[in-house]
């Protein structure tokens, strides 16, 4: 029996509660954990449980996406069969009606009908978890199903497994069953189709507010949530980059925090996430907050319970802070200090 999966990430969703992180990129290619993407779980967990080609869905900006994805290289993707292939709509400016991502994956049905995979694994890009999709194919066909939704304590994962004959007749009946999605698919119970619900034990979120995304990056903080995503036997794969070790001076003081490479480190972290090529000065408090690539924090300045996007200036001496129950987010490239704030 041919076993083989062919992964689709749908990145096709506008989530509405990420507004303010993704007015430059996709909920995909949001930052998390100081060096990966979120779409970097998804995509790991596809590649460690063998499937070796991978079809990605975006809708809007996805430039940010594409980027960090590249060729598909640290995936193990850049292959000459099969691989890594993104899929923008070609109609997306033909209406402003959202269509529905069977509407996507139909604009692109070549490449399905030529696809040598039996089964396909369709998966949102904004869950954070770890999961071996192999037992889940595997009870899968022993089930007799022909959808199955993947839930956590009863809650939709979005992560569904069809036969590949399967999609393609849903792509095919899609105008008269109504489905925009394989979520209407899989939640129908007039279906004609079996329909099945995989438990997963196992730690997963899915990301789609401000306030989720913040607690789930401050639970990585905890060992115990730590251990259960990022796992030696299944990495959580992402773009490399050549940067030297983060540099602690003498007056650094990092305590509960995870601090990426090609930083520099002068004055106090607690309980923050800091990305790659992030300066915090000399006499800098930065408290429970997630610093994004390239920022920078000036001497002397207090900062608490902050997102603070990419390449964000907090010039020296200002204080900026909110609430543990509503972070703040300072968007990309904004400066605030006393001479200017944009």
């Amino acid at each position: 029996m041919n076993k083989s999966m062919l992964g689709i990430i749908d990145s096709t969703m506008v989530h509405a509660g990420l507004e303010e992180l993704t007015l430059h990129r996709s909920a995909a290619a949001i930052p998390f954990g100081g060096r990966y993407r979120l779409i970097d779980f998804v995509l790991s967990n596809m590649v460690n449980s063998g499937i070796q080609s991978v079809a990605i869905f975006p809708k809007l900006q996805y430039r940010s996406l594409m980027d960090h994805l590249g060729s598909g290289r640290n995936w193990d993707l850049n292959r000459k069969r099969d691989g890594l292939f993104f899929f923008p709509s070609p109609s997306l400016n033909k209406s402003v009606t959202d269509p529905g991502s069977l509407e996507h994956f139909a604009e692109h049905i070549d490449f399905f009908n030529r696809s040598t995979q039996e089964y396909v694994v369709i998966a949102n890009a904004n869950t954070v978890y770890n999961m071996d999709l192999v037992p889940l194919l595997d009870w899968h066909i022993e089930s007799g199903c022909d959808i199955t939704e993947v839930r956590k304590d009863g809650a939709s994962l979005g992560i569904y497994l069809v036969k590949k004959t399967t999609l393609l007749e849903l792509l095919d009946s899609r105008e008269e069953s109504g489905y925009l999605s394989m979520r209407d698919a899989a939640n129908d119970l007039r279906s004609q189709y079996k329909l099945c619900y995989y438990n997963y034990d196992g730690y997963a979120v899915t990301i789609d507010s401000i306030d989720k995304y913040y607690a789930v990056s401050m639970n990585l903080l905890r060992p115990e949530i730590w251990k259960q995503l990022f796992l030696k036997e299944r990495p959580i794969l992402t773009k490399v980059k050549d940067e030297p070790p983060a540099r602690y001076s003498k007056t650094a003081a990092v305590h509960n925090s995870m601090v990426a490479n090609g930083g520099e480190i002068e004055g106090t972290v607690e309980n923050s996430i800091i990305s790659r090529g992030v300066k915090i000065g000399k006499g800098a408090v930065v408290k429970n907050c997630i610093i994004m690539q390239k920022s920078q924090i000036g001497e002397n300045c207090v900062v608490e319970n902050l997102i603070m996007d990419k390449e964000v200036k907090i010039e020296a001496g200002v204080k900026v802070t909110a609430s543990p129950e509503a972070p703040e987010v300072i968007r990309k490239g904004t400066i605030k200090g006393a001479r200017a704030t944009t």
